[in-house]
C-alpha cells in the first residue's frame, strides 16, 4: 500500500493587490504558511504518508523572494530528513525555462527529487513498503519541450505502482506553456495514478484503468479563485502484486480564510441602513472572512458603495462591493431631478440623455455616471 500526499498550485509568495497593505501582508503570510501545514500533515504518523508529490506552481513566480524560497526549502528539508520521498515538478508560474529560475539556481541543493528533464521520462524508481514505485514526469522548458510529441508517454515494464506527475491542461489546448495532455495518452501509458497541477479546482477523471486528479489550490487567491480548503491524499493498494492497484482518493479539510461571494437584490430594500443589515445577514457571521457582495436589482435610493463598504469593514476581514444595480427607478430620478440644486441639475441632464437613447451600452454608462455622481455629491457634503 502507498499513501501519497498530492499537492499543487500552492503559489507561495502571492500577495493580494486589492487588499489594503496591512491586510495584504497578513494574507500573504497566511498563504505562505500552507507548505509548513502540509509538511506537518505529511509527517504526522496518523496520516501514514509514504510519498509527497508537488505537481507544479509551488511558487507564484519563477523568482520568488529569497525569504519565501528559503522557508520553502526549509520545509521540504523536513521531508528529506524524515526519508520521505518527495517529487517537485516545476509549473508555468515557477517555470524552469528562465536562467534565473529558482529551480536552476538551487538545482543542486533542492530537497528530494527535482524534475528537470524537458521531455517525459521515468524520473524515480523507489521501493516503498516493499512495492516498486515508478514516477514519470517532465518540466516544461521553452524551446526544448515538444508538446506535439506528448502522445507517446513512457511506461516501464514490470510490477509495482506507476504514477504520472504533470503540471498541465488535461484535454484542453491552452497553449504550450500550459502543457496540453490528452487522456488517451495517459490511458495508453497505463499509469495507475496521474498527479496533475494547473487547474485550481478539484477534479477527478478516469484515464483508462487509472485515475487522474487535480487537487486544486488549497488557499484562495481571491473571490474568483476561492481555494478548496482541503489536502488530497491518494492511496494505491496493490493486492498481491496483481499489477492493477486499487486507487482511493481522500480529501482532508484544512482550515483556511473563507472567501464568500453573495448577491443581494436591492429592489425591495427600503433604505441604506437596511441594505447594510441585509449584507451582514447574507455574508454570515464569520468575522474573519473575505466577502464580496454583488448588488443587483433596481434600488429605491442612490447606492453609495464606498459608504456601504466602510459601514461593513468592522464586520469582516475584508469587504468588496460590486454594484450591478440598474438605475431606472423613475420616482427617485424625478424626485432628485426636481431639486433646485447642482445635484438636481446633474440628474436632470443625465436623465434626459438616458431617456433619449436606446443604445444598451450608452444606457449602462449613463446609469453608472448617475450613481457615481450622486456618490460624489454625498462624499462632498451634499448638494448645493
Amino acid at each position: 500500500m502507498l499513501r501519497c500526499l498530492h499537492l499543487a498550485d500552492l503559489h507561495l509568495g502571492w500577495s493580494p493587490s486589492e487588499l489594503p497593505a496591512e491586510k495584504a501582508t497578513i494574507r500573504q503570510r497566511e498563504r505562505d504558511l500552507l507548505l509548513k501545514r502540509a509538511v506537518d500533515f505529511a509527517l504526522a504518523p496518523e496520516n501514514r504518508i509514504d510519498l509527497v508529490i508537488i505537481a507544479g506552481d509551488l511558487f507564484e513566480s519563477h523568482r520568488p523572494e529569497p525569504a519565501v524560497a528559503d522557508e520553502a526549502v526549509r520545509q521540504l528539508e523536513r521531508l528529506a530528513r524524515a526519508a520521505l520521498p518527495l517529487v517537485t515538478v516545476p509549473g508555468n508560474h515557477d517555470e524552469i525555462t528562465y536562467h534565473d529560475s529558482i529551480y536552476r539556481q538551487r538545482s543542486t541543493s533542492w530537497p528530494g527529487l527535482l524534475v528537470r528533464n524537458p521531455m517525459p521520462q521515468r524520473v524515480a524508481l523507489w521501493n516503498v513498503n516493499g512495492t516498486p514505485v515508478s514516477v514519470y514526469s517532465l518540466a516544461y522548458t521553452g524551446g526544448l519541450t515538444r508538446v506535439e510529441d506528448l502522445t507517446n508517454l513512457p511506461r516501464a515494464e514490470g510490477p509495482g505502482i506507476h504514477i504520472g506527475a504533470f503540471h498541465g491542461s488535461l484535454d484542453w489546448q491552452a497553449g504550450d506553456r500550459s502543457l496540453p495532455i490528452a487522456s488517451e495518452a495517459l490511458a495508453a501509458a497505463g499509469y495507475h495514478y496521474v498527479a496533475l497541477g494547473h487547474i485550481h479546482r478539484y477534479a477527478e477523471s478516469k484515464t483508462g484503468t487509472g485515475v487522474a486528479v487535480y487537487p486544486g489550490m488549497v488557499e484562495a487567491k481571491g473571490f474568483d479563485d476561492p481555494g478548496t480548503g482541503k489536502l488530497t491524499v491518494v492511496q494505491l493498494t496493490d493486492t498481491a502484486g496483481a499489477g492493477s492497484p486499487r486507487v482511493t482518493v481522500e480529501t482532508f479539510p484544512l482550515p483556511v480564510r473563507r472567501h464568500a461571494s453573495v448577491e443581494i437584490d436591492v429592489s425591495a430594500v427600503p433604505s441604506r441602513d437596511a441594505l447594510a443589515e441585509a449584507c451582514r445577514a447574507a455574508a454570515g457571521d464569520d468575522r474573519d472572512a473575505c466577502v464580496k457582495i454583488t448588488l443587483r436589482g433596481t434600488p429605491s435610493f442612490p447606492v453609495d458603495t464606498s459608504s456601504l463598504a466602510r459601514s461593513l469593514q468592522e464586520d469582516f476581514f475584508y469587504v468588496e462591493i460590486a454594484d450591478e444595480t440598474t438605475f431606472t427607478n423613475e420616482d427617485l430620478v424625478s424626485r432628485l431631478a426636481a431639486q433646485p440644486t447642482i445635484q438636481g441639475y446633474f440628474v436632470r441632464r443625465l436623465a434626459a440623455r438616458l431617456e433619449s437613447t436606446s443604445d444598451a451600452r450608452e444606457r449602462k454608462v449613463l446609469e453608472l455616471a448617475i450613481r457615481k455622481g450622486l456618490a460624489a455629491f454625498r462624499e462632498g457634503g451634499g448638494a448645493r
